[in-house]
């Protein structure tokens, strides 16, 4: 049996993969794990709970508060949330832990489990690993006075909004900007923060029903986004994904602003203000190259983190930075908050162009983008992709497309953390070699790894 948690929690099809009874067992272990410090010195530990709008996030949510309850923690249930308000909640509130129930940009049918430690911080894959271990174990039950209490957070959602808002270095007066919440858990939270900070704010997917979270809107599907910002003369457009920890843009010409792009206008924003620790920016390996050329030639070193917005988080802590993120939209700023915050993306990224009068498409164009092509390879052995115990024959495949990029691109195969693919990504200076190199290796991947 392989490991239960991924990159980024425990997610898979709700119902069948992610159940009611396994959503509880994986609440008490956490129980037991992150809360058991009142065990020790009397001290009753909390936890708060929020989810996104699936509709299995009815069930799965009632199974980790009944879980949380029933090993003796208090819950606070913050109700539909972005998962980085969960974080900050933890943070504000003092609790033990956090979880939230989301899938993030994964289609409606899944769903998933994130935890937050103390302070709002993900885990480490070490307590991550503890809590897998301790699911199923015998434990003892407490009763009476000691079960957990559970309670409804009330204006948890505006609470947020405020605290985000309090972080900008300057108002968003005079922009026009249109945001896409993918029928998702930023549906009131977006809006509200980006008229709070003085914006002009249209608004769509913002109309969650349970069923329509991440269909065609969101930070996978801008083309709803990219016509409302055309089409209303907008100065930018913002689009998240069903849990609201990720950002992506579309500048005033309808042309995409990835995550790379974003974490460029604001490493130079940060550096500007004194507020770039270190001079210093976290990418991952998935960042394009003309973001690090780009950031070179302005004197701000990068690091390249495993993919993961948590690994990305655990480089920062480990360094003292203060900006990090992924090519996703996934963008941390930890003065700020403790993990990738999509609406708070989206506040700084505007905050910069009205403090600049700058256009996003000119404040973008610090870095250009090499041609990347990312080709997903499905069926296949994880495993074997990577590492000591890569195929021979694939890695000889990758070796001959890197003697023929020679320094002007690069070659990654990385297993999918969340999903069972594996994703063959390739830079070249020219769109058609990147596209040949990738397609020819998805090709060897496929016959080499096939299940």
């Amino acid at each position: 049996m392989g490991r239960l948690f991924g990159t980024d929690g425990v997610r898979g099809l709700a119902n069948r993969d992610l159940t009611a009874e396994l959503a509880l067992d994986l609440a008490v272990a956490a129980a037991h794990v992150l809360g058991e410090v009142g065990a020790f010195t009397g001290h009753r530990a909390t936890a708060i709970v929020g989810r996104d709008p699936r509709a299995s996030g009815e069930f799965l949510s009632a199974a980790v508060v009944a879980g949380l309850a029933s090993a003796g923690v208090d819950v606070h249930d913050a109700g539909v949330v972005p998962t980085p308000a969960v974080a900050a909640l933890v943070a504000d509130t003092g609790a033990d832990l956090g979880v939230m129930l989301s899938a993030s940009h994964n289609p409606m049918p899944d769903n998933g489990i994130k935890f937050f430690a103390k302070g709002g911080h993900k885990l480490p894959d070490e307590v991550e690993d503890q809590i897998e271990h301790r699911m199923g174990e015998r434990w003892d039950r407490p009763t009476g006075a000691d079960v957990g209490r559970v309670s409804h957070m009330n204006g948890a959602v505006r609470n947020y909004v405020d605290r985000l808002v309090a972080t900008l270095p300057n108002r968003l007066d005079g922009l026009r900007v249109v945001v896409d919440c993918a029928h998702g858990a930023a549906s009131v939270a977006s809006p509200a923060a980006l008229r709070a900070a003085g914006a002009e704010v249209i608004v769509i997917g913002a109309d969650p029903n349970g069923r329509n979270i991440n269909d065609g809107y969101g930070s996978t599907h801008l083309d709803h986004l990219r016509d409302a910002v055309v089409s209303n003369g907008a100065d930018a457009g913002i689009a998240h994904d069903g849990d609201a920890d990720r950002c992506l843009a579309i500048d005033h010409l309808g042309r995409d602003v990835d995550g790379d792009q974003i974490m460029a206008v604001l490493a130079l924003a940060f550096r500007d203000r004194g507020a770039l620790r270190e001079d210093t920016l976290v990418a991952t390996v998935m960042s394009n190259l003309g973001l690090l050329l780009a950031m070179q030639r302005e004197g701000v070193t990068v690091i390249q983190a495993g993919v993961g917005d948590r690994y990305v988080l655990e480089e920062m802590r480990r360094g003292g930075y203060s900006l990090g993120g992924e090519q996703s939209g996934h963008v941390v700023m930890l003065d700020h908050a403790t993990t990738g915050d999509g609406t708070l993306t989206g506040l700084h990224l505007l905050a910069r162009m009205a403090q600049t009068g700058r256009s996003l498409a000119d404040l973008a164009s610090v870095m250009q983008r090499l041609p990347q092509v990312l080709v997903n390879v499905k069926g296949v052995d994880k495993a074997r992709a990577g590492g000591e115990a890569m195929d021979v024959e694939l890695a000889a495949a990758v070796a001959r497309a890197e003697a023929e990029l020679d320094g002007t691109g690069r070659v990654l195969l990385r297993a999918s953390g969340t999903e069972p693919l594996v994703r063959v990504m390739v830079e070249a200076g020219a769109a058609d070699q990147a596209r040949r190199i990738a397609d020819d290796l998805a090709v060897v991947v496929k016959d080499r790894l096939a299940l």
